[in-house]
């Protein structure tokens, strides 16, 4: 069933957690499986004759033998982090990298450098390094471990070494793998299976994304009304000494409920969006390493029809088909595992997001609700004070 039902029919056994990584509540469990802590922090910028950028502290405990140190303390720009990122992906083609943020303005983001956008940014990052930290094999690659420890000339110089494997296959790979998807023979079904779900659930959190970005701006809209709307019973109140101190009521439950409407924007934008949009990027991600095992299938494939069109080299051909049913097999267990990994975390995450989102809005309600049932109640009273006085002879 390649339709979205899954997503809803979340297993009671996972915990309702903010985190809600697996590995995260795994390690809450088992606090002594966990070996690797990674926090990224204390953005600086650098201004220089020719560019200016942002760097971040990464910090990094541990107790794993391979490691020199139990703790390392490197400064890496964002363009470092896509270095690792593309390292992850040459070293683990059918692995499932975790997203990093978009080099450029996210929608719904303001300037580059703004105090908002690198705490976006931050953000990312943090979440970027400690998913690969998390994530069984990724977190023993050899160049997350420099990423982690190296001082920045020695990751520059370890840079330097020579492009990877994806590096020099370079737009042809891609070319290749983007063809041989949808018309690769002997693709297990469960691959296509992948494929159909991943449409789907790509169409269903574009729209999910989009409405979020449309609450928001509704919301903002209605909060920037409200601003406005209480001063003016404020100012009222002072032309109209008989109900001067309810329009003051009015004006102090607009204020308090102008409040909790901000608090409810911060937590969409700070919340609901960016896991919206993590999951866009997931999307994009997955469908790449799907070509990229459809790429692997499809060069086993060619060899096999070559091996049928040909009398002599048999020996040849076989070994090296041989090497390709083995890299197939490994690709194909590779991805299924991580599959399965990533749609529990995904299941998790998003049964997370709309529960937290849910207890907002509730909370929201709730409390604009009180604080105009307190208006009424004094009110009420007010009332019936003056109508005792005037019965009163």
């Amino acid at each position: 069933n390649t339709s979205l039902a899954e997503v809803n029919s979340f297993s009671p056994s996972v915990p309702i957690s903010p985190s809600s990584m697996i590995n995260q509540y795994k390690f809450e469990d088992e606090p002594e499986l966990r070996d690797l802590f990674i926090t990224v922090d204390d953005p600086e910028s650098h201004i220089t004759a020719i560019e200016t950028f942002i760097t971040y502290r990464v910090f990094t405990k541990t107790s794993r033998g391979e490691f020199d140190s139990s703790e390392y303390k490197v400064r890496r720009r964002y363009q470092d982090f896509l270095w690792l990122k593309s390292k992850l992906e040459e070293a683990h083609p059918t692995l499932i990298i975790p997203p990093l943020p978009e080099k450029f303005i996210m929608k719904g983001m303001v300037e580059r450098f703004s105090d908002e956008f690198i705490e976006t940014r931050r953000k990312a990052l943090h979440k970027f390094l400690n998913r690969i930290a998390d994530h069984p094999t990724l977190t023993f690659n050899e160049d997350f471990k420099i990423f982690l420890t190296a001082q920045a000339w020695e990751l520059s110089s370890h840079k330097k070494q020579g492009p990877g494997l994806l590096s020099r296959m370079g737009q042809t790979v891609r070319a290749v793998a983007s063809s041989v998807r949808g018309g690769v023979k002997n693709r297990p079904e469960m691959f296509t299976e992948m494929n159909d779900y991943m449409e789907t659930f790509s169409q269903k959190i574009n729209v999910l994304d989009k409405i979020a970005h449309r609450t928001y701006k509704e919301e903002r809209e209605y909060f920037n009304e409200m601003k406005e709307y209480g001063p003016i019973h404020t100012l009222w109140s002072a032309s109209e000494e008989d109900i001067a101190d309810s329009l003051k009521g009015v004006a102090s439950c607009i204020d308090k409920c102008c409040k909790a409407t901000e608090k409810r924007m911060a937590g969409l934008s700070e919340n609901l969006l960016p896991i919206l949009h993590e999951y866009i990027l997931y999307s994009e991600i997955l469908m790449g390493v799907l070509k990229r095992r459809d790429q692997i299938q499809g060069e086993l494939d060619s060899k096999v029809d070559a091996l049928a069109n040909r009398k002599t080299e048999k020996d040849l051909f076989s070994e090296e088909i041989g090497k390709l049913e083995d890299k197939v097999e490994s690709a194909n267990n590779a991805l299924k595992a991580d599959w399965d990994r990533w749609k529990q975390n995904m299941q998790c995450d998003m049964r997370s997001t709309f529960t937290n989102v849910a207890e907002n809005n509730l909370h929201y309600y709730e409390e604009c609700l009180a604080t105009w049932e307190s208006f009424l109640a004094s009110q009420t009273v007010d009332l019936r004070v003056e109508e005792d006085s005037e019965d009163r002879p």
